[in-house]
């Protein structure tokens, strides 16, 4: 069982290289074409797979692995869109560390700004959660990829680790749900009641009431459901705390390297930060 278990790491491992060299040769011959560009730097990429955060490493191959699949089988069927700008407007840029975070919001998003604000030196302390959030959100606070020139987000696209964090799309919309519209007396719920809110009762619900209507503080979970999925609703999708993943981060343009599920939040994140060389982080 153990000569199993070794042969079965050495596979991985040979796999995992494999992959990754074939997956920065084929990107950095589609976005670069620049000579004098620097050669892609694999040895970024190599490191032990022992240690007790083997597992997370595996799984984090599977998941970029399983990625590339879909999205093959899903270029046979769809066009991929031509690289514009304004696809990568939720993808942060941390060129300290070679780095770019697709955020999601309602999926960990305001703990990995909190991180990565210490990871570049914009907090001093070492401790995430003593940051306010909406410093975190502030727009100032980091650059976004959209905001480089073409030339330069292919070359970050072909040369940077890419860092996502997903979590089941229907545990995600509840979550944006309860957080936005049926949390009473805070301030972000407050807009979200004012901006959907009246919207959604208005036109969802028969015989509303004038305080309903007035407010948009008692949005049931259906009503959140037929404006969500509503085609005919102007705005109804647009909204990044419910958008889908794939229209935020463009995963099948983005190759991902560094898939985080919102269930293996803690495990995935020591792995991503000892992969980008941060231990300021508490």
């Amino acid at each position: 069982m153990t000569g199993c278990r070794v042969w079965g790491i050495i596979l991985l491992a040979v796999i995992w290289k494999t992959t990754a060299y074939a997956n920065a040769t084929n990107v950095a011959q589609i976005y670069s074409n620049d000579e004098d560009e620097k050669s892609f730097e694999l040895n970024k990429y190599i490191y032990s797979w022992t240690g007790p955060n083997a597992l997370a490493r595996s799984a984090l191959v599977e998941r970029q692995e399983r990625l590339q699949y879909n999205c093959e089988l899903e270029s046979n069927e769809v066009d991929i869109p031509a690289l514009n700008p304004e696809l990568f407007r939720n993808i942060l840029v941390d060129d300290l560390h070679e780095l770019l975070y697709c955020y999601v919001p309602k999926v960990a998003c305001t703990n990995w700004k909190r991180v990565l604000m210490i990871a570049t030196g914009k907090w001093s302390g070492n401790d995430p959660l003593e940051i306010p959030a909406d410093q975190a959100h502030s727009p100032g606070t980091f650059q976004r990829l959209n905001n480089y020139t073409l030339p330069e987000i292919q070359k970050k696209l072909a040369t940077y680790d890419k860092l996502i964090v997903v979590r089941h799309p229907l545990e995600r919309l509840l979550s944006a749900y309860r957080n936005k519209l049926e949390t009473k007396h805070e301030k972000s719920a407050k807009y979200f009641q004012t901006r959907f809110g009246k919207k959604i009762v208005k036109r969802y619900r028969l015989n509303a009431t004038e305080e309903s209507l007035r407010n948009g503080d008692d949005v049931t979970f259906r009503e959140f459901v037929d404006f969500v999925t509503d085609d005919n609703t102007e705005n109804g999708t647009r909204n990044e705390h419910w958008r889908p993943v794939y229209d935020l981060c463009q995963p099948c343009i983005v190759n991902y390297n560094l898939i985080s599920k919102y269930e293996s939040l803690v495990e995935d994140a020591t792995e991503v930060l000892e992969r980008i060389g941060v231990t300021s982080v508490k």
